[in-house]
């Protein structure tokens, strides 16, 4: 049967009979479709004659069966690109997430390790200077304690000989002992 409205009077016409109640559900339908009754009818011959389903099952298992299969198509394809792609993928990031955090670990330690050697050498340098410096001081000290000193015995020897010059030939030997045992005594006291 041809769906052409012009060419449906030159073909040969069919007749079926349906109840009334069928007419008013077909007589919504050609409502709601905004077309004829008998291009209505063609059309779901037409339909019911490709799609091969069966107007008495209301579930549509054909159209089921096939989103199963398509179902089951898409979840075969997602396993396979999981098993090729997405599995293996994960695995490298993983490995690579590893190796990296081993490197960050190694470099963590070893920055350690590091700053730790260079905090005890400076530590040790502070320490050496501080040392150095209070060696100087004392050095110093030593200096300017060995310059007073040499004042003093110069001071010493010269009150010496001023009082040795002072003797004269009557000096007691007496005297003499007692200024060698003073000039002995001050300079033990330096």
């Amino acid at each position: 049967m041809s769906t052409d409205p012009i060419n449906t009077k030159e073909e040969t016409l069919s007749t079926i009979k349906f109840n009334r109640q069928t007419a008013l559900k077909l007589d919504r339908i050609v409502l709601k479709l905004g077309r004829s009754k008998r291009l209505v009818f063609t059309q779901m011959v037409d339909y019911f004659y490709r799609s091969k389903k069966d107007p008495l099952d209301f579930n549509d298992e054909l159209l089921k069966n096939m989103l199963v299969k398509n179902h089951q198509k898409y979840i075969g394809f997602i396993k396979a690109q999981e098993e090729m792609l997405l599995i293996p993928a994960k695995m490298e990031m993983s490995r690579i997430s590893e190796s990296q955090r081993q490197i960050i670990d190694r470099f963590n330690n070893e920055v350690l390790k590091h700053n730790a050697n260079v905090l005890n050498n400076q530590n040790a340098l502070a320490n050496a200077f501080g040392e150095s410096a209070t060696i100087l001081h004392k050095i110093l000290e030593g200096l300017n304690s060995k310059q007073a000193m040499k004042a003093q015995f110069v001071f010493i020897l010269e009150s010496y000989i001023r009082s040795r010059d002072a003797f004269g030939m009557m000096t007691s030997a007496r005297e003499k002992e007692d200024l060698i045992a003073l000039t002995k005594e001050q300079i033990r006291l330096l």
